[in-house]
């Protein structure tokens, strides 16, 4: 029943949050997030959650060790007031590229992370558009793993379909990018690229595919300083294309990244709301459009034990 599932929202994203209360009809539960004069994060829930389903909505983004800790603080109090199940909703995983130990002495922060919520107390976590999809394989819990791409096919089918061109930013994004290409009867193309050191920088190679007097959609997970993404932009374009537009499921857009994006060749730049934009970073070129429906209908089909799987066939 509805009336057995309660709707939790962190401090992250109450925008996000909203709106999936809305799409089920469930009002968010009455809960109290604050820091003491010391720094501490403390929560209380001015509801009863005894041998209730509880959801609790905290993507984990910027700042993002404090989102993390909210969360975790949240799911302890849900666990210590007897919840019958705790799902903790993550539309954005931070830590996420730290997935994999391909330096010496270094940690693999993702794994690290999955623990540590898995151990607060979440029975399962729901997630979209994993930097990897091995990132699942981290959690001991049921992990719901969904996509943004649903929405984006949509906007794009009504955008501009003429002559459009997929295009993965580098080798690793080919798999997300062929799923778009498929789906839209577009064609694809892939820009090689070679990544050097631990920062930003990133050499650009050359472009596989054709995209001369295309209309080119650069399809990525995450734009964080829009560097690889403004020079992939580029490189389409002394290659001929007619215009180059950017989907991502998270925006980050960390320093400098709004300036990057408002120099760049790219005409639009659309994102998912995993993530809250400050208004300092928005800027024209960007459209957000919403992933509450997907996150929202995944939350009462598991709390109905429906299939979740069946969305994104």
């Amino acid at each position: 029943m509805v009336n057995d599932l309660v709707l939790l929202a962190g401090t992250a994203h109450p925008e996000l949050a909203g709106k999936i209360s809305a799409y089920i009809g469930v009002p968010l539960a009455n809960m109290e997030v604050w820091k003491f004069a010391n720094d501490n994060t403390f929560c209380k829930i001015n509801e009863n959650i005894r041998k209730r389903d509880v959801f609790v909505i905290q993507p984990t983004c910027r700042p993002v060790n404090d989102t993390i800790m909210e969360l975790l603080i949240i799911m302890d109090a849900c666990k210590r007031a007897s919840a019958d199940s705790i799902t903790a909703v993550v539309p954005y995983y931070g830590y996420a590229r730290s997935d994999k130990k391909d330096q010496p002495r270094v940690p693999i922060t993702a794994k690290l992370v999955a623990d540590i919520i898995s151990e607060a107390g979440a029975d399962r976590i729901i997630c979209m558009d994993l930097h990897a999809e091995a990132i699942q394989g981290f959690f001991n819990i049921p992990v719901d793993h969904l996509y943004s791409m649903p929405i984006f096919i949509e906007y794009l089918k009504d955008h501009d379909p003429r002559n459009m061109v997929i295009v993965s930013p580098d080798a690793g994004g080919v798999a997300r990018a062929r799923a778009y290409a498929k789906r839209l009867g577009a064609d694809l193309a892939i820009i090689d690229k070679r990544r050097v050191g631990n920062n930003d920088n990133a050499e650009v190679l050359h472009v596989i595919g054709e995209v001369k007097d295309k209309s080119c959609v650069l399809v990525d997970d995450i734009i964080d300083t829009a560097g690889s993404i403004t020079k992939a932009a580029a490189i389409l374009m002394d290659r001929g294309a007619r215009k180059v537009r950017a989907l991502a499921a998270h925006a980050e857009l960390s320093d400098p990244a709004r300036e990057r994006l408002l120099k760049s060749a790219i005409s639009e730049v659309v994102v998912a709301d995993t993530i809250p934009i400050p208004p300092d970073k928005m800027i024209d070129k960007i459209k957000v459009l919403s992933v509450a429906p997907i996150l929202g209908e995944t939350i009462k089909r598991i709390h109905k034990g429906d299939s979740v799987s069946s969305l994104f066939v």
